[in-house]
Order: structure tokens, then sequence, then C-alpha cells
């Protein structure tokens, strides 16, 4: 049984930086591609960031390039997004996902194609 535990949220004002984790147990965690998804009041869940197996890959929205940065520690079951630059509107509920597969970080982007969740972190930017 896959479980996935997130933690790192908080409160930050925008141009701040938080850095999310979320540790991984119950399976071969380098069987899975990794992804973060969030979910602001009255949106829908939104794909954030994904990474490869090997961390060979990553891909992200546009809204967060050259901000977020996704990474992985396949010896500690980790992943990771470091957020820089938050603005307001990344306020959210952040939740990591796990997809098993090898494929490229792009092929990962939505919310049916991952098994596993956790309970989500969330995230407040004040303006």
């Amino acid at each position: 049984q896959v479980q996935l535990v997130e933690s790192g949220g908080g409160l930050v004002q925008a141009g701040g930086s938080l850095r999310l984790s979320c540790a991984f147990s119950g399976r071969t965690f380098s069987s899975y591609a990794m992804g973060w998804f969030r979910l602001a009041p009255g949106k829908e869940r939104e794909f954030v960031a994904a990474i490869s197996w090997s961390s060979g890959s990553t891909h992200y929205v546009d809204s967060v390039k050259g901000r977020f940065t996704i990474s992985r520690d396949n010896a500690k079951n980790t992943v990771y997004l470091q957020m820089n630059n938050l603005q307001a509107e990344d306020t959210a509920v952040y939740y990591c996902a796990a997809a098993v597969g090898f494929r490229h970080a792009s092929s990962y982007v939505t919310y049916g194609q991952y098994a596993h969740w956790g309970q989500g972190t969330q995230v407040t930017v004040s303006s």
C-alpha cells in the first residue's frame, strides 16, 4: 500500500519561498513518476509539476516555470517542490501523487494517471 505524506506548507509573503516534501512508502519508489498538483478555492485541481522515475525529465505548468523546481531523492524515497518568488495566485492545497511508470515526465500531467495521493499541505501566500 503506497502512502504519501506531504510537509512544508505554510504562510509566506509574496516573493518568498517554501520547500514542500513528500515522503513515499509502501512500494519501490524508483518505479514511480511523481507529481505535484494544487487545489485553490473555487478552482479545479491543477497540475503543477512532474518528475520521471530517474529524475531524467521534469515538466511544469507554464505558470510556475522558472519559479518552481521539482526534484527527488530515490535513496530517501522523497520528492520535493522548491517554490520561489511565490505569488498570491499560488495559494492552494498542494498534493503529491505517484504514478507507476517509466515515461518522460511530460506524460504525467492529468489527475487520472496517478493512482496514489497524499493528504495535501496548505500553502498561503499573502500579498
